[in-house]
């Protein structure tokens, strides 16, 4: 008998697992193929936390995988001599949410750690606050983000409000793999509440949160003036945005906001979208339709956990809502932040301005132009909360504001994670301050590519489902280390960045340098003419990635010249897959 089957066995025959786990697993005996995909391995607790299909089963998302990464949190937390300060949690709306999230509070409270539980669902970003605001040594939230129905997740912030980084993230993998599923501790919710380590949370934090938002608005004043002339339509895609969100325009000053009204309620399963991704072009039907109904000027999503903010403004000229990309809307918004923060109050010398490495390049002519550094981290806001951190330990950088190529940004430093809900405002704002000069976002848009040139970036990505794919996406990145291409798409690669091997590879000297990041599995191609092409395994899903980038003469022209390149690393990744 195979492994996955022993151990698919014990799940069933076991006295430890509940009755509904194993009629569920009873109901696949004799389906060889999806009891292996259950227990060929055990649901990794990676850098990311947890992430994958709700189930029964060691490579599924349910109340004993949690219990298990719970109890090799609290060891690591109680190592550190941190169990007197509590830790923070969080859940969306996914099925099983509120579940995990109430299981982890036990086993937490069962290891003498004190839980404090919102009361009902919250996003991301508020997560990441309550964690300083209350003073925990971590946190954790309950979520998938914006991966299909079927998944949920659990997510681990460390002290400073930011998803964890190493050690930390190391330190509590190893107590995690020390574990079996059987050795996490849990008391009664009634035992927990009674110790005085099992603590609900929710309008104090709240409250806490939106007057740290409030603090980061520049232009008030063009808010009380022009808000009334602003129309939004907001959907929080069944997600935890909606009430934030509404709130927040609300006590501003905005009342010409508009939720999707088949969207505004929490529903796991996503009813009117088939990816519950503000990525999504699909995502926005609902939206559009409402906004050309109410003719928005701007067309806001959020996704399901609310830290990541899709954006179609409206071109007055021709009447179109355009869409932007993560890369349009961050960089958009830091042009607005950095300028008005400067106009306003004059910018720190040590003003930072921070992306990640498949981000657009954009960011560093903004940069350059305010006299800002910009520093590159890898992909993950997480490490860009490490950057914020290291400021503060230092005592040397200002942050001013942080992006990344995926919907999200972060304004201001209440939170150590991105946060849609800030970054709603700030548009919201921003629209008000371009309507006070007769412009409107895509105005402001235009404006910027006129002054530092026409940047497109976009990304290509392949999903491999199971196990195969697993090894499949291992022999793609294996293929492009062994073979480096001289050049993609008909561009002559200049240099290799390879973030594992920590090598920056000059193909015309042949000169090595490092690339002073963390090891990450990654490659980076530059290229000639300022392209460039970025290689990347999903750290949350089952895909692997190709970032890329251009510049054009004009928007048009780098919108062909994307085309064109697209096209032809499509091309590259069909012969990588069927090598």
């Amino acid at each position: 008998m195979t492994d996955y089957m022993k151990t698919y066995e014990s799940w069933v025959n076991s006295d430890f697992f509940d009755e509904d786990t194993k009629a569920e697993l009873k109901s696949i005996a004799g389906d060889e193929k999806e009891i292996k995909e259950r227990f060929y391995s055990e649901l990794e607790f990676g850098t990311a936390g947890l992430r994958g299909i709700i189930g029964a089963g060691t490579n599924r998302m349910n109340i004993y995988v949690v219990a298990r990464a719970t109890q090799g949190l609290a060891n690591y937390i109680i190592s550190k001599h941190g169990q007197e300060r509590g830790v923070a949690i969080a859940f969306d709306c996914r099925h099983f949410s509120p579940e995990f999230a109430d299981i982890a509070a036990r086993v937490l409270a069962a290891n003498g750690i004190k839980a404090y539980r919102f009361e009902s669902l919250r996003p991301t970003p508020e997560l990441s606050f309550a964690v300083r605001h209350l003073g925990c040594i971590a946190g954790i939230n309950v979520t998938a983000s914006h991966n299909p129905p079927e998944y949920n997740g659990y997510k681990v912030y460390w002290e400073d409000g930011a998803q964890i980084t190493p050690p930390n993230d190391i330190g509590i993998m190893l107590e995690v793999r020390k574990l079996s599923i059987e050795d996490a501790k849990i008391i009664s919710l009634e035992e927990a509440k009674e110790k005085g380590l099992y603590q609900i949370i929710g309008q104090e934090v709240d409250d806490a949160y939106i007057a740290e938002l409030k603090k980061l608005v520049i232009h008030q004043d063009t808010i009380d003036e022009y808000a009334k002339d602003i129309t939004v339509v907001y959907s929080p895609l069944h997600g935890t945005g909606n009430i934030p969100a509404r709130r927040i325009l609300a006590e501003l000053g905005f009342t010409n906001v508009y939720v999707v009204p088949e969207q505004e309620l929490p529903d796991g399963d996503f009813p009117t979208v088939d990816y519950p991704n503000p990525e999504a072009k699909e995502a926005f039907a609902l939206a559009l339709k409402l906004a050309e109904e109410k003719n928005a000027d701007l067309v806001l999503a959020t996704d399901p956990d609310a830290d990541r903010l899709g954006v179609y403004v409206k071109d007055t000229a021709s009447g179109e809502y355009k869409c932007l990309t993560g890369n349009m809307s961050g960089s958009l918004l830091a042009e607005y932040e950095i300028s008005q923060i400067q106009a306003t109050r004059g910018l720190p010398k040590d003003g930072r301005l921070i992306k990640t490495i498949v981000t657009t390049n954009l960011a560093a002519c903004i940069a350059e132009h305010y006299g800002v550094k910009m520093e590159e981290c890898l992909t993950g806001f997480k490490f860009i909360g490490q950057k914020m951190l290291s400021y503060e330990h230092s005592g040397v950088g200002t942050y001013l504001f942080g992006f990344e190529e995926s919907y999200g940004c972060l304004i201001g430093t209440h939170a150590r994670d991105k946060d849609a809900i800030v970054a709603t405002m700030a548009l919201c704002e921003a629209a008000t301050y371009y309507k006070s000069l007769g412009k409107t976002l895509w105005d402001a848009l235009i404006d910027m590519y006129n002054r530092y040139g026409y940047w497109v970036d976009d990304i290509t990505t392949i999903t491999m489902k199971g196990v195969d794919g697993v090894e499949k996406i291992k022999s793609i990145m294996s293929l492009l280390r062994k073979d480096i291409p001289h050049e993609i798409a008909g561009y002559e690669v200049l240099a290799v960045r390879d973030y594992d091997t920590d090598i920056v590879k000059n193909l015309k000297t042949g000169a090595e340098t490092p690339t002073f990041l963390p090891k990450s599995n990654v490659l980076y191609f530059e290229l000639e003419n300022g392209f460039w092409l970025c290689v990347r395994p999903s750290g949350t899903e089952p895909k692997i990635k190709f970032y890329f980038g251009v510049k054009g003469t004009s928007l048009e022209n780098a919108k062909e010249l994307s085309a064109s390149f697209a096209a032809q690393v499509e091309e590259l990744i069909t012969k990588l897959v069927n090598a």
